[in-house]
């Protein structure tokens, strides 16, 4: 649990984070959004004191975090930044034991979470190892920075804009792995992107900032019904609203008994690309199937226009 309590952080007099309060549940992704200049990573920077609150209490599994020297406190935390960061003179192998070396681990142990975190990243320990950031592609660099943060095992993972620089095709494959990893390691994590496609496609809750303060800190869908102020509605677009709220649910929760013709869609898939795939075939039911390929009923056109509407 990430406990933030009237948090403010001032610089010349000016509240660039002005009393924020908010509790992040254990295991849960939380998304911080807003405009530049909105607060949004000097909040993030606050939870793991590389910048210092000016008022205010953050505790983590109900300890204030000040009771620890910054620098031990930031090798429990895990931080992943736009562009990766990786140290250009160190392999890949030597990237990740970063952390793990400062902390004086035994080489075995870290030689093991070294393989290990490679596996789950699907990048092969006996190719990928041994190279150097400079040989890998944006993606796999992005992927060994994830990696190198999460060495240590943290119970919290801090990534600021993490897939901002990577192309559309990339940064939509690593999103996906992140989530995928998030459920493998339970690992708490607060992200700030400026992207709400991101915001929507990553997030438990989501935290918007606006001029340092907090307007609102709700579940996606909360967020799109019922929007706390005119700035978060404009945020998240209300030409949007019917597909912000297909983005958040899956083909597989808007299932219906029946029998599609045609290539199946995943479980998995967003209502809103099913809604897409149905657009584009000219359909107006798809077939759902497993991760095994066992047709579990079909999505309608009809159920995911219901799904779309305002609420009543």
């Amino acid at each position: 649990m990430i406990e933030i309590d009237g948090i403010t952080k001032r610089y010349d007099g000016n509240a660039v984070v002005d009393n924020v309060t908010m509790a992040i549940a254990p295991r849960t992704v939380t998304v911080i959004v807003g405009t530049s200049g909105s607060g949004k990573t000097t909040l993030l920077r606050m939870i793991n004191r590389l910048v210092e609150p000016s008022e205010g209490t953050i505790r983590l599994d109900g300890e204030d975090h000040r009771g620890m020297p910054g620098h031990m406190l930031r090798r429990r935390i895990g931080y992943a930044i736009q562009g990766h960061g990786l140290f250009p003179h160190r392999t890949v192998a030597q990237n990740i034991a970063t952390v793990p070396a400062l902390l004086g681990w035994d080489r075995h142990r870290i030689d093991a979470k070294v393989t290990e975190l490679l596996t789950l990243f699907q990048l092969d320990p006996a190719m990928f190892a041994a190279r150097f950031p400079h040989e890998l592609s944006g993606g796999q660099q992005q992927r060994v920075g994830v990696a190198r943060a999460l060495a240590a095992e943290p119970n919290i993972l801090l990534m600021d804009e993490p897939f901002g620089a990577l192309d559309p095709i990339i940064r939509a494959k690593a999103q996906a792995d992140l989530l995928d990893i998030q459920k493998v390691l339970k690992t708490t994590i607060v992200l700030v992107t400026h992207d709400m496609d991101e915001a929507f496609q990553l997030a438990d809750r989501i935290a918007v900032m606006d001029k340092g303060a907090l307007v609102q800190y709700a579940t996606p869908a909360e967020l799109v019904q019922n929007p706390a102020t005119d700035f978060v509605q404009t945020l998240i677009g209300p030409s949007e609203r019917p597909f912000r709220l297909l983005s958040i649910g899956t083909a597989g929760e808007a299932i219906e008994p029946g029998v599609a013709s045609g290539e199946p869609v995943p479980a998995a898939m967003s209502q809103r690309d099913a809604l897409s795939h149905m657009l584009w075939s000219g359909r107006n039911a798809l077939p759902v199937a497993d991760a095994d390929g066992t047709i579990l009923g079909q999505v309608t056109l009809e159920a995911l226009t219901r799904r779309a509407a305002k609420p009543q």
